[in-house]
């Protein structure tokens, strides 16, 4: 059991390197407009959060669909997914800065960086086997 564990996870490394890449690329993105957004703008951590989202968003769906996990087609399925498990991520991210930063005063670096590794912990799994998985492999089966 623990073999084939180990085997699976194994098999799963150049694409977890493809997602991984991707990641850091996000998080520079991230972590980049965030501090433009703060210490530039004046923009409260909290809303900065807010206002970044948009464009690392488009960036990890395309990059993680065409590279990451081969993507050919875009589907509405897709997206859909895809909608969901960021809208929990952004809730996620926002809900922590607000508690960790706004109300515990922990830097806004340190708690984006908290819940980027989270997420990134679960999403892996998320888009291989849910978001960007064949239309037809997880639609149910046709009613006889």
């Amino acid at each position: 059991m623990i073999k084939k564990t180990f085997a699976y996870f194994w098999s799963l490394r150049h694409q977890f390197v493809k997602y991984f890449i991707v990641g850091i690329s996000a998080v520079v993105i991230d972590m980049s407009s965030l501090i433009f957004l703060k210490e530039a703008l004046g923009i409260a951590p909290v809303f900065a959060v807010i206002a970044n989202q948009a464009v690392v968003l488009i960036f990890v769906f395309l990059a993680n669909k065409y590279w990451s996990f081969k993507g050919t087609a875009l589907s509405r399925g897709q997206i859909i997914r895809f909608a969901i498990v960021v809208t929990f991520d952004y809730f996620f991210a926002v809900a922590a800065m607000y508690v960790f930063n706004h109300r515990l005063n922990f830097d806004y670096r340190l708690v984006r960086l908290g819940s980027i590794a989270l997420a990134v912990s679960w999403n892996f799994f998320l888009y291989k086997y849910w978001v960007y998985a064949v239309e037809a492999e997880i639609a149910p089966p046709p009613e006889n």
